[in-house]
């Protein structure tokens, strides 16, 4: 009898330990249930990138699933807000992998915290190859998810990529609006994206002479008292325990300043009008990014395009606020546009 209670005791630990991750440093509170696993890809780029792939609750390999790939948001790592949404999926019967964009994280590249609107919109369909070609994924059956900037870059992913069947953009951000256009597009001028792009040039010759690039971008340590309110959600979300992690760079000190000239350059939702699979564009009532879902919308066409605004919602309570986001509404977008 001992010796059964014992042989049993081994076999749970066993088993416990190899559903977690080595190394665990999500943030998010872990199912215990959901087996996650390190999971390695290389974009067309021959970057190589790392993802946490997940498996739903009685996985069998034998079996095919629908697959779907989760990155964003912009700054953040696959142990934040992406792999909370990948785990999830995964509680829903999706095999979800939630994933490093190329120079962050885990992932490859040899120039640190460089964000390209090309180069990431490609890393969506990098992992669209991974999964692909996996035994146990219908490779008809693959969607993504993008969150906060990679909201922008998953369109812009769907507009080139035929092979990605429905897309989740949540509280997205247009980050080549941004760049070029400022806020509410209020350096919408030819003049003031000249004085950005001889800045940031200049930038590039002192990164050159110096042999290192110079970063901006990341949350502060401390807040002025007088911070916009999305500034301070920033802040509660990426520098405390709620969110903080070392390898993001929100929580830390950011990107690459020169990274903005290629997304002031190249505008990424160029041919959104011309996606023919299913998009689902969600965003908070109160986010001050609102206007980007809302205009992204607009371009979309076709009767399997759906937005959904959140009643009282911040744009970082879609981070991983579990009442805001509608993980309901998602699954049934996936359940019906993935069968």
């Amino acid at each position: 009898m001992f010796k059964t209670i014992l042989l049993t005791a081994i076999i749970m630990c066993l088993t416990s330990s190899a559903m977690a991750l080595e190394n665990d440093t999500r943030v998010f509170k872990i199912d215990p249930e959901i087996k996650a696993e390190k999971v390695h890809f290389h974009n067309r780029y021959g970057i190589d990138l790392t993802g946490d792939i997940y498996f739903p609750k009685g996985f069998d390999k034998s079996k095919k699933y629908a697959g779907i790939a989760v990155a964003g948001p912009f700054g953040a790592v696959k142990e934040q807000s992406s792999g909370l949404y990948a785990q999830e999926m995964a509680k829903m019967g999706y095999v979800a992998v939630a994933f490093d964009p190329s120079f962050t994280g885990e992932s490859g590249g040899n120039v640190r915290y460089v964000a390209d609107p090309s180069i990431n919109t490609e890393d969506f369909s990098a992992a669209v190859d991974f999964l692909s070609v996996q035994d146990y994924i219908d490779p008809e059956r693959i969607g993504i998810i993008g969150i906060c900037g990679w909201g922008g870059m998953a369109i812009s992913a769907a507009a080139m990529d035929t092979r990605i069947k429905a897309t989740v953009s949540t509280t997205m951000y247009d980050i080549t609006r941004v760049n070029a256009n400022g806020y509410f597009d209020a350096e919408d001028s030819e003049e003031a994206r000249y004085q950005k792009k001889k800045a940031m040039n200049d930038q590039r010759t002192k990164d050159y002479k110096a042999g290192t690039y110079a970063l901006a971008g990341g949350v502060p340590d401390k807040l002025p008292d007088d911070a916009p309110q999305f500034v301070k959600d920033y802040y509660a979300y990426y520098k405390t325990p709620r969110g903080y992690h070392e390898r993001s760079l929100n929580s830390n000190a950011g990107w690459n300043v020169t990274s903005s000239l290629s997304f002031v350059n190249m505008p990424l939702l160029q041919y959104a009008g011309e996606i023919r699979s299913a998009v689902f564009i969600i965003h908070g009532e109160k986010a001050h990014s609102r206007y980007f879902s809302e205009d992204a919308f607009k371009k979309l066409k076709g009767d399997n395009k759906k937005l959904t605004i959140i009643p009282g919602a911040s744009h970082v309570d879609l981070y991983d606020n579990m009442e805001k986001i509608p993980f309901a509404e998602i699954k049934e977008f996936f359940d019906t546009y993935l069968k």
